[in-house]
């Protein structure tokens, strides 16, 4: 992402939080002279030491990425939407924008074996069923044949970087102003973008602060 310090955090638990609500992520890498790149399901590993991912792909996405050779990328994105300048108060910017949230993490994979890839998948399976109101739960005896199909992975993140853009750059009446737009009806209405610019501003996430 483009450096930009007053909406950039290196904190660790912003980054948790946001993989957290937003799992449903890209994987991408550079192999065999190609970019590649897959969407699925990431969770926290909450066992392991620091920030580590938990996922996997379907075969043969494992050999298409070389995953367990090299490093790779993987981005989520939180809620994002336009901005208008017009929200904005008498005198401030003429020029619009988007608001957003993303995370960029770095790490080689490490690809698990056939009974740790069943426990990924039967975590995975839980943690989205558990808001179902009739959930499926996993069989790990009857879905041994369809996980052989997939591929589980570890990815301890080496690295992050986390970009939290909400309005930090701009006067108060103006940030409401935003909000207020954001939870109208309309077709910029975002109400989840409104409730992360009002938790953005409560943390004091980015702003003149972090320059």
């Amino acid at each position: 992402m483009r450096p930009n310090p007053q909406y950039a955090t290196t904190d660790e638990q912003v980054a948790r939080q946001l993989i957290a609500e937003n799992p449903w992520a890209m994987l991408i890498s550079h192999h065999d002279g190609q970019l590649v790149a897959s969407r699925y399901p990431v969770l926290l590993d909450e066992a392991a030491d620091g920030l580590t991912l938990v996922t996997h792909v379907g075969r043969p996405d494992e050999k298409l990425h070389g995953l367990g050779e090299h490093e790779v990328l993987v981005v989520f994105e939180g809620a994002h939407g336009y901005v208008s300048p017009s929200w904005y108060a008498p005198g401030s910017s003429r020029i619009p924008t988007w608001n957003f949230s993303a995370l960029h993490c770095w790490g080689t994979p490490r690809i698990l074996d056939a009974d740790e890839n069943l426990d990924v998948l039967t975590r995975l399976t839980a943690h989205f069923e558990q808001h179902v109101d009739e959930p499926m739960w996993l069989d790990r005896e009857s879905s041994a044949p369809v996980a052989r199909g997939t591929v589980g992975l570890r990815i301890p993140v080496d690295r992050f970087e986390c970009k939290i853009k909400m309005s930090q750059d701009k006067d108060p009446v103006s940030v409401q102003n935003v909000i207020d737009h954001l939870r109208a009806p309309g077709p910029y209405q975002q109400p989840r973008l409104a409730d992360d610019m009002e938790r953005a501003r409560a943390a004091g996430i980015g702003g003149p602060a972090a320059e």
